[in-house]
């Protein structure tokens, strides 16, 4: 398992592989803009820029996290089809830079039954990937649950997914802290082998592409997207340490998104590094 961080992109994303290796990243993962909205701006200079900076850190691989308000189902279908045509956007841009993966959340399902949002969700994806033939891959990312934000069990994911037109051309992004706060142990490895099942049962677990690996600051069941730094949380160094070395997770690596990140120097790197040998 490769491991890195979500790094920021102040400055032009171009900036993005220069603060990954920075921070002794392996992978990274960045916005391709600002995660609360604004204007989506890409010039041939910065894409250039970008891949001088990308192939000069040595780092192997990087993916995209799309903004925060994507709702794929919104009975506001200035929002929804504002959610697909980012969502394709980003695609598009992750193919144009060498992206492996482009991760959402899927929105909340407040405006209708969980049965009508799923179908909305699943027509909204098949739009976004309907003639899609870049190198770019789609993630859905689970969710921690809050509310009724969709995506935070893998019976509803795999719904989702095999709903859609194209099964084949999803995966899955696991985050810990999400996960956790969803009801899925991985205090150690009998409870993560349970989760795996609990995955397996439902989704083939070749479309787990990626991990976010964050600590949970609240406890298992809490449905509270509250991240922590790893160690200091509800899942504790053992559980990633299980993680890490479990053979069902070997080639899916993994980015932190922990608090310690607002520091230069991030612990939460340099710990699970150590856990790694």
């Amino acid at each position: 398992m490769l491991l890195g961080a979500h790094v920021s992109i102040a400055g032009g994303f171009s900036n993005a592989p220069i603060n990954a290796q920075k921070l002794g990243c392996e992978v990274f993962q960045m916005f391709s803009r600002s995660p609360r909205g604004g204007k989506f701006i890409v010039t041939d200079n910065e894409v250039e820029k970008f891949k001088i900076n990308f192939k000069k850190s040595g780092i192997a691989e990087f993916y995209i996290h799309s903004p925060y308000y994507i709702n794929l189902a919104s009975a506001d279908n200035r929002i929804r089809h504002g959610s697909i045509s980012t969502l394709r956007e980003e695609l598009e841009f992750g193919s144009l830079i060498g992206a492996k993966y482009a991760m959402t959340h899927l929105g909340s399902a407040k405006d209708f039954s969980e049965k009508a949002a799923i179908k909305l969700v699943a027509s909204g994806i098949d739009e976004i990937l309907d003639g899609y033939t870049g190198e770019t891959q789609f993630l859905i990312e689970m969710s921690a649950g809050a509310g009724q934000i969709m995506g935070d069990t893998f019976e509803e994911i795999a719904e989702i997914i095999y709903s859609t037109k194209f099964p084949e051309k999803i995966g899955i992004c696991l985050d810990t802290c999400h996960a956790f706060s969803s009801g899925y142990d991985f205090k150690n490895k009998t409870a993560i082998d349970e989760t795996i099942k609990k995955l397996e049962k439902n989704i083939n677990i070749e479309k787990l592409k990626l991990f976010h690996l964050n600590d949970s600051m609240t406890p298992i069941d809490s449905h509270k997207d509250r991240h922590e730094n790893i160690g200091d949380g509800e899942i504790g160094l053992n559980g990633f340490k299980e993680i890490l070395k479990h053979p069902k997770f070997k080639k899916i690596n993994g980015i932190i998104e922990t608090p310690d990140l607002k520091d230069e120097n991030s612990k939460s790197l340099k710990l699970l590094k150590s856990l790694r040998k």
